[in-house]
């Protein structure tokens, strides 16, 4: 079995893609539980058999060295909700209200919150039904849900990568909310939404700079 232990770059380098492109490199896709793993045993695409020995957590572009063959690194993408606040009529009270009531929802839930402009993304970690019963409380007039696989770095304390970009709708509904109550259910429908109490807890909320990048870490390649 080969073993995948010292890092080479970033698909981002230049001189790291060039090296790519000259080769024949291995390609293996990481979920999100074995991107944080110091070693774990995974199957390239052409179904190699593959270890993996690494002193940070995998990102998407990496590029690893068995001695022999470079290795790249791809990221399996996730499942979140989707919160826009692009339509709310009075962002400047309605959305701060809406943000600190979701978060402290959120927060009692231990779920992941991530924030990138007029949008916040919840890798989801319950039925739909159910992280939709939390959250529409807390959603102003005009905030939609939607569901988008997006990468699983979008949820890390340091952001995502340069550049980054959202994986496409996977034709789930999306909906708006008004000054009535509400249903849940799925298909394309819509609902509006009444005032309602809120759960108070702490967690953090990631607010995502598109500029920032991954940290480079672990056995280097001298």
């Amino acid at each position: 079995m080969l073993v995948a232990e010292t890092f080479v770059g970033r698909l981002d380098d230049e001189s790291v893609a060039e090296r790519v492109e000259r080769g024949d490199p291995l390609r293996i896709e990481v979920d999100e539980t074995e991107r944080r793993r110091s070693r774990f045993r995974t199957t390239a695409e052409d179904g190699t058999d593959l270890g993996v020995v690494v002193a940070r957590e995998l990102r998407d572009g990496d590029v690893l060295s068995t001695g022999d063959r470079l290795v790249v690194v791809s990221l399996e993408a996730v499942d979140a909700m989707v919160l826009d606040f692009g339509g709310v009529a009075d962002p400047d009270r309605a959305a701060v209200t809406a943000a600190l009531e979701l978060g402290h929802a959120v927060g009692n839930r231990h779920w992941d919150l991530a924030v990138e402009g007029e949008r916040a993304y919840l890798p989801l970690a319950d039925t739909r039904d159910r992280m939709e019963s939390t959250v529409d409380p807390h959603l102003p007039d005009g905030a939609t849900v939607g569901y988008e696989a997006v990468p699983p770095t979008l949820f890390d304390e340091r952001g995502v990568d340069g550049g980054h970009s959202h994986g496409q709708g996977d034709g789930d509904h999306s909906h708006g909310h008004g000054d009535g109550g509400h249903d849940h259910g799925h298909g394309d429908h819509s609902h509006d939404h009444g005032e309602d109490g809120h759960d108070h807890g702490d967690h953090g909320v990631r607010a995502l700079d598109p500029k920032s990048g991954g940290d480079d870490a672990g056995g280097e390649e001298s």
